[in-house]
């Protein structure tokens, strides 16, 4: 299948809130990064390889009136590439109240954690640990970056 287009450069993922501070405080705490804020309703956290878009629910009629709709995800899930896992998890207990399922090593070949967000927003770290998933992420260590 040929594109008109060319290339797409995935660049970012948005998620719409409610609560923009709310939902960047917890994404500054979990992965470390720190936000750039370009108005009270828009924030983004850049890590190496992409971004994410925190936005509040007064942006969505910019682009389409009622397009999106804030803590309604029930089909994506964000993830993190990280050094540690099981560290994360350590590091996360206490203060991450759903996680989904403990450090577990996926038939791929990654050790994963999966939690959700305060907005409901399914949020994996996952870790590569079998030969074949740590040969495709070589390169991409957040140490790295």
């Amino acid at each position: 299948m040929s594109s008109t287009v060319g290339t797409a450069n995935f660049v970012s993922v948005r998620i719409i809130t409610g609560d923009v501070a709310r939902l960047v405080e917890f994404y500054e705490k979990a992965t470390g990064a720190q936000a750039s804020w370009a108005t009270e309703d828009f924030a983004e956290l850049r890590t190496p390889a992409a971004t994410l878009a925190i936005a509040g629910t007064r942006t969505v009629p910019l682009f389409a009136p009622g397009s999106a709709r804030p803590a309604d995800n029930h089909s994506v899930i964000i993830e993190y590439l990280v050094d540690d896992v099981d560290r994360v998890h350590e590091n996360l207990t206490g203060w991450v109240t759903d996680f989904v399922g403990g450090p577990t090593t996926m038939p791929w070949g990654n050790r994963s954690l999966l939690l959700r967000d305060p907005d409901g927003n399914l949020v994996n770290f996952f870790t590569p640990v079998a030969p074949a998933a740590v040969a495709k992420f070589a390169g991409c260590s957040p140490a790295a970056g």
